[in-house]
């Protein structure tokens, strides 16, 4: 450095795949640019090996994650929210620049955000009651209904909701047990970013939730019909063409798959539908007197 003048260093964000922040093996990166066509950062873009790197710590967060108690994955949910609370500056200024947005509302949506983590993070030891059942059955037995969570979910997230709707994606597909892929937003991911850099420093299993930058219409496909996906949420995919072609690819493994909203409030207060959607009914038969 000579005088006052320096060379600026610019950060190139990394994916977040099994709790570390690795390259995208491609070597791609994009800009990211804020509403006035700005540069904001530089952004790995993920590639399907990616993707397929992706699954497989997903898989192995999902055995991890599955067995813990309903409890703790309560603790840990709202374990995420209080990180976050902590970046909330960081959140919101990444809001704005990302989004255009005025300060104002880009704190709405920061304090909304952490607040639906602690919502679902209250019902992780309760949704069982609600969506579960003791069944009247003829004959001396025991009917239960009891859900499970379906396994690994791809999600992708909503492109003009950079941290609400990427929440509103990511926490019910956890909150029974499930482990996550989630494909940030392509025009807005700083705020995803930041997002993974707070989930690295919480309580969240390795694997169990892990984001990708780049392109949903290139990276979505391989995800579609990989065998070990068990589920697709498709809520940022609003090209029609696309949503047929991978709910084509995933009926190739029998795939559950979630279509994209039509025009979602995502400051609406949420329901357990979303959670439903990636949860199986497990029935079990058991002999009174037994």
């Amino acid at each position: 450095m000579i005088g006052n003048d320096r060379v600026e260093v610019r950060k190139t964000h990394k994916l977040f795949v099994g709790g570390a922040f690795p390259r995208s093996e491609s070597g791609r990166t994009y800009e990211a640019t804020n509403s006035q066509g700005e540069f904001l950062a530089n952004v790995a873009k993920a590639s399907r090996k990616d993707a397929r790197d992706a699954v497989l710590a997903a898989r192995t967060g999902f055995n991890s994650w599955s067995k813990a108690t309903a409890y703790n994955r309560g603790q840990v949910l709202y374990r995420i929210a209080e990180v976050m609370e902590g970046r909330k500056d960081q959140f919101i200024s990444d809001i704005q620049d990302a989004e255009a947005v005025s300060a104002k509302k880009a704190t709405t949506q920061t304090d909304q955000a952490v607040d639906r983590v602690v919502w679902y993070a209250g019902w992780a030891d309760k949704y069982a009651q609600v969506l579960g059942n003791t069944n009247p059955v003829s004959g001396p037995f025991f009917n239960f209904s009891i859900p499970e969570p379906t396994g690994v979910v791809a999600a992708v997230a909503p492109q003009d909701s950079s941290l609400l709707g990427l929440i509103s994606v990511i926490a019910p597909i956890i909150t029974s047990g499930n482990s996550v892929i989630v494909i940030a937003s392509m025009n807005s991911p700083i705020p995803a970013i930041t997002l993974s850099e707070c989930l690295a420093t919480s309580d969240v299993i390795a694997g169990n939730i892990n984001i990708l930058t780049g392109d949903p219409a290139e990276i979505m496909p391989s995800l579609a019909s990989h065998g070990d996906v068990n589920a697709l949420d498709l809520t940022g995919i609003t090209d029609s063409e696309l949503q047929k072609t991978l709910q084509i690819e995933a009926a190739g493994t029998v795939k559950r798959v979630r279509s994209a909203p039509v025009n979602p409030d995502w400051q609406a207060t949420p329901s357990l539908s979303r959670l439903r959607a990636f949860t199986e009914v497990k029935t079990v038969w058991h002999p009174m007197g037994m």
